[in-house]
This record gives C-alpha cells, structure tokens and sequence, in this order.
C-alpha cells in the first residue's frame, strides 16, 4: 500500500527539540490548507535526521508531505486514565514552489518508533 500524502503551505516551523537521554530529535512543520469557508492546520512531525532536512524549508513554500500515522497510549500508573496520541510522522517532502521542487527522502533502515519509545519514559504525556 502506497503512503497517504498530503498538500499545503508552510505556516510554521520550529526549532528543533532534544527528548530523552539519548538525544531523540524531532521538528514540527505546521501546513495550512484553505478549504472555502475555514483554514485547516496540519502539524507533521520530521524526526532525527529528517529535523536537518527542514533547514532548507522556508514559510510560504508550497510542498507535498509523505506520512505515516503513528499513534500511542500513555498511563502514568495503574489506578490513572489511559491517554491516546496520534501525530503524522513526515516521510519524505517535495517542494511544488517557492523552491526547486527536489524530493527529500529520509531513510527508513530505522524505525523512529523505537527512538521515541524509549524517549518517551522522559515525556509526561
């Protein structure tokens, strides 16, 4: 099955953010989608090595996002509520303007779930 993709501007980007003993990297990018009567916001997380490739990304810039949909549960202790996340992991991206319309790539050899998990002992959501 193909990776979903999706389509928008660039509203926001954000510094990079370090989680973890180990240093687990990631960096939100935020889409905006006019859609008639109201604006959608889309949030997509690049992590580790793909934090880098978003330097060269600049608000205003037209580009196409490759995804993945990663979602997880969180229970501080037995007697307490479970929570559930969902965020959308950026793949690749391709420019469609505001710059030379090259696709960047991350390598998947390593599947970030691992890194955030571990990661995540640190983080109190």
């Amino acid at each position: 099955m193909k990776d979903p993709t999706v389509r928008g501007v660039v509203h926001l980007i954000e510094e990079t953010k370090s989680f973890g003993q180990k240093g687990f990297r990631k960096r939100l990018v935020v889409l905006e989608q006019s859609k008639g009567t109201f604006t959608n916001y889309i949030p997509l997380e690049f992590v580790k090595d793909a934090c880098d490739e978003v330097d060269g990304l600049s608000v205003g810039d037209e580009i196409e996002v490759v995804y993945r949909l990663s979602g997880r549960r969180w229970q501080r202790d037995e007697a307490s509520e479970a929570k559930y996340f969902l965020s959308a992991e950026a793949l690749s991206f391709r420019r469609l303007s505001g710059g030379d319309g090259q696709e960047t790539r991350r390598s998947k050899s390593v599947d970030p779930n691992d890194e955030l998990a571990e990661a995540a002992d640190d983080v109190p959501f």
